[in-house]
């Protein structure tokens, strides 16, 4: 549908209008109404397939964040005395 011009002028080539492209799901997100929005992302989401070596590393990450953690409160607690 070619775009509207002021009266008088010609309307503009069809020829040069862009090919509507398809849209990707997550790129219409942004147009669902609130409620749709709530459905769509209670949508469970399948688990991803990682390699043994980045189920290590994330395990890895897992357990200093923990120890970190320890450390941290440890520290808070011993400056309280």
């Amino acid at each position: 549908m070619p775009a509207r011009t002021e009266p008088g002028l010609p309307d503009p080539p069809v020829a040069n209008l862009p090919e509507p492209r398809a849209h990707a799901p997550h790129e219409l997100i942004m147009h669902l109404e609130p409620d749709q929005l709530v459905a769509e992302t209670f949508i469970p989401v399948p688990r991803a397939h990682l390699s043994v070596r980045a189920r290590v590393a994330l395990w890895g990450l897992r357990i200093f964040a923990l120890v970190l953690s320890v450390m941290v409160i440890y520290v808070f607690v011993a400056q309280l005395q």
